[in-house]
């Protein structure tokens, strides 16, 4: 177990795309582990260093709202990024009403999170490289709002706020127990970029993430 922190972030919207919903974004009904711990790469990441996960507190009611975005179906080629660069006189936009495609998005609204999580050292980590340092530059880079990239809450289009939480975690709304059924843990970069699942469960507002994974729910 390496050093641990207590994060607060919240947010007027944010979206955790269920994969099994293809096209169409449907968020889950609370953040997920990997978008928790992005957000913390966001503000402090190193090589040496991996976040952990440990609990999420849930502290607003679950709501959503149900919004329709016009998106694109492709991106620019790089090829004609590399002619621009070079000062050829290329189209750098879509034009065609063929590459544009209205879609529905189901959002949390309002949402609030404490994240609990520790980060452990690398295989990476060089003989400078202690715990204690690296957990006194990232207390100080979350007490001062600075971050690498701005965080965001599932998508890049709902930033989120944050704060170091240093006192007792403020008790959630939530009450009783709620089985979140299966739920995108991260992203296995090693296997070929498999999915990872485990299945959730809230009590109490909170999210244990490591008794969830401990109880064998991981797939």
């Amino acid at each position: 177990m390496g050093f641990g922190i207590c994060l607060k972030v919240w947010g007027d919207y944010a979206c955790f795309t269920r994969p099994e919903m293809k096209v169409e974004r449907v968020s889950y009904d609370v953040m997920t582990p990997s978008a928790a711990r992005g957000i913390l790469e966001a503000i402090y990441w190193k090589p040496a260093i991996c976040w952990k996960i440990d609990r999420i507190h849930v502290m607003n009611r679950i709501a959503y709202d149900n919004i329709r975005r016009n998106e694109v179906l492709g991106k620019i080629p790089a090829a004609k990024v590399k002619s621009a660069l070079k000062g050829k006189d290329v189209q750098l936009y879509q034009d065609s009403n063929e590459a544009r495609v209205q879609r529905a998005s189901l959002l949390l609204r309002d949402v609030c999170y404490c994240i609990e999580a520790h980060f452990e050292l690398t295989e990476k980590a060089g003989p400078d490289d202690t715990p204690e340092k690296h957990y006194n530059i990232a207390l100080r880079r979350m007490r001062r709002g600075q971050c690498f990239h701005h965080p965001y809450l599932g998508c890049r289009e709902f930033p989120a706020r944050f704060e170091l939480i240093e006192g007792t975690v403020p008790p959630s709304c939530h009450t009783g127990e709620r089985d979140l059924g299966f739920m995108l843990y991260d992203i296995d970069f090693a296997d070929d970029m498999r999915p990872v699942f485990f299945r959730a469960r809230m009590v109490d507002g909170v999210i244990d993430v490591r008794e969830c994974l401990g109880a064998g729910g991981v797939s």
